[in-house]
């Protein structure tokens, strides 16, 4: 099979999954930010931001309501369906927040932002995350900021998984993946945080998220 062949499998395998994914039910997240980002971006000034992997756009709509001009770009075109829907009822414009459904892989844009974030970029099946990481880097404007975050471990309450699971990076193995020229960037965080959830049966529990937040001083 050549390389081209096998990147169309993989570009189908994305969207279908995902489509089934979002298509199994009217919505799949909280729609709330992540605490994460929420607190890391407060304090910088509201500029440009791309969000890769947004789904239904909870991150990009809470930077479009704190000044963010907030984009978000998803495979899945009803993932990206309801973010706009979303954003129309917050009343929120195209200026403020836009959603694209795009393969990453294929999408190009001639603009830079002020912050890129990618969010729990994970699915349980190959695909070339590294080059996704070193493309939303390419994305950053002088003095923007890049935020990945990810899956560090299982949830404390998930059981032995009967499926293929995504990888779990180490923030140095997303450093490492990123190959960033220490001359133009500055890692600023790189750890391991851990956050309480509600387990699906109400209980207390926790999740590890690997943070690597940097910003492009050059």
């Amino acid at each position: 099979m050549s390389h081209h062949h096998e990147h169309l499998t993989t570009q189908l395998d994305g969207v279908a999954f995902w489509e089934n994914h979002y298509g199994q039910s009217e919505r799949i997240w909280s729609g709330k930010v992540n605490r994460v980002i929420e607190e890391l971006v407060a304090p910088l000034d509201a500029g440009t931001s791309l969000d890769i992997g947004c789904g239904e756009g909870g991150d990009v709509l809470w930077l479009a309501a704190n000044g963010w001009k907030a984009t978000g770009v998803d495979i899945s075109p009803t993932a990206v369906k309801r973010a706009a829907e979303e954003a129309a009822k917050l009343g929120l414009d195209a200026g403020q927040a836009r959603f694209i459904a795009s393969d990453l892989a294929v999408w190009n844009t001639g603009e830079t932002f002020d912050l890129v974030t990618l969010s729990f970029f994970q699915a349980p099946f190959e695909f070339p995350r590294a080059d996704f990481l070193r493309k939303a880097a390419t994305l950053v404007a002088p003095g923007g900021h890049l935020l990945a975050l990810s899956h560090a471990s299982m949830p404390s309450f998930a059981g032995k998984p009967d499926h293929p699971m995504p990888a779990f990076p180490s923030p140095e193995e997303e450093l490492a993946a990123l190959e960033l020229d220490p001359e133009q960037w500055e890692v600023l965080c790189a750890e391991i945080r851990e956050r309480s959830i509600m387990a699906p049966d109400g209980n207390p529990a926790t999740l590890e998220d690997s943070v690597v937040f940097v910003q492009r001083i050059a």
